[in-house]
């Protein structure tokens, strides 16, 4: 059964990861449905459910092999490649490391739970239905176009999705939109931004409760790691196709019912 858990997880997390629903506050409203805290112990799952989200990561670097072997092209220094395009990623990624760091404690003892997951999904699903309602039109077409004011914002916004239930991948995105990025250039720069700035929370998870992991621990992690990725790398495949013919409106409208049916769960207990 434990196995089965770590899958579930890990299709949870590789399904959400990239689309702006939060896998964060999936995952937490999954472990709580297969009560998993008493299972294996909150610190076990708050550092399964952070590693695991690696393996989801890494699908981007399998799913655009091209764009991440530009960054290592010193040379060439032009559009997000070479030192330029680790430049743009690191100062998108500053912003929400810093904060993080210094809110670790309290995000993980005050906003881990259904109810502010709940009420971060409604907000999100507001923010979502009124940047599209508005609809920005973004001039910039192509991640190569960004600059570093553009970078900068992206990585302002990303602060917001330390929040569980806003999504990372929302709070970039909208953020590229605002900031006058076209949807989809939006979309494309969001899975890039997340590789640095998840890698980095992935080992500090490690290292902070490698103390409270088991060998049987690892094995569920591999599992829920593999499983997150390959349903992650299928995940940015569809979405991105998808956003070519569509818009963010269903993903907002998901977030809203999807708060609803938690919040009558926690009034009906």
């Amino acid at each position: 059964m434990e196995s089965i858990y770590a899958v579930i997880m890990g299709i949870v997390e590789g399904i959400t990861e990239f689309l702006p629903i939060s896998s964060t506050g999936h995952l937490i409203l999954t472990q709580n449905i297969l009560h998993l805290d008493e299972r294996w112990g909150k610190d076990v799952v708050d550092a399964f459910v952070i590693i695991i989200q690696l393996g989801a990561i890494l699908a981007v670097v399998a799913a655009y092999p091209g764009r991440f072997m530009g960054l290592l092209r010193f040379k060439e220094n032009r559009g997000l490649s070479g030192l330029r395009g680790l430049g743009l990623l690191a100062i998108t990624t500053i912003p929400a490391s810093i904060v993080g760091f210094a809110t670790h404690k309290y995000i993980h003892e005050k906003l881990f739970g259904p109810t502010t997951v709940a009420v971060a999904l409604a907000i999100g699903a507001v923010w979502i239905l009124a940047v599209e309602w508005f609809n920005p039109k973004g001039k910039k077409e192509g991640v190569d176009s960004i600059t570093w004011k553009e970078a900068l914002s992206v990585g302002l916004f990303q602060c917001l999705s330390l929040w569980p239930g806003m999504s990372r991948a929302a709070s970039t995105i909208l953020g590229g939109m605002i900031s006058g990025l076209e949807r989809k250039t939006a979309t494309e720069y969001s899975f890039f931004a997340a590789v640095p700035i998840m890698i980095a929370a992935t080992f500090f998870e490690l290292y902070k409760s490698f103390k409270f992991l088991s060998a049987e621990n690892f094995g569920m992690i591999a599992i829920g790691f593999v499983v997150s990725f390959i349903f992650a790398w299928l995940a940015v495949r569809i979405f991105i196709h998808f956003l070519s013919r569509h818009t963010l409106v269903p993903f907002g409208w998901y977030r809203l019912v999807l708060a609803g049916l938690v919040i009558w769960q926690i009034i009906s207990k």
